[in-house]
């Protein structure tokens, strides 16, 4: 688990913690809010959270005696440019495949 901590991707491999993500994209949730839509119990959403938190992809708000968890956008950059990357690959393979090396390198140019 140590190594999903510092991977995003591996972090959102889980279609559950992917669940997770798009209802805190929607509002700002406690783990009670959050585990009310799924039939898993309150400690494995718990779980999910750390892994998510830990990743950096969901940040801690104390509110009072409650804990809501929000969406870090920071990190779904990342997402965003790997997303990004793909689709440039994917666009160029067949008439530009010289400039795929590139790319993948991170010139985008």
């Amino acid at each position: 688990m140590s190594c999903m901590r510092r991977d995003i991707f591996q972090a959102i491999a889980d279609p559950t913690r992917r669940a997770i993500i798009l209802l805190i994209a929607f509002r700002d949730m406690t783990p009670k809010g959050i585990s009310e839509h799924f039939v898993i119990t309150r400690q494995a959403i718990s779980q999910h959270l750390r892994l998510l938190t830990a990743c950096g992809l969901l940040k801690q708000d104390h509110r009072g005696r409650e804990i809501y968890y929000r969406i870090e956008p920071d990190k779904m950059t990342v997402l965003e440019i790997w997303i990004t990357q793909f689709r440039q690959i994917r666009e160029c393979r067949l008439t530009e495949p010289d400039r795929v090396p590139a790319i993948i390198n991170g010139n985008t140019k």
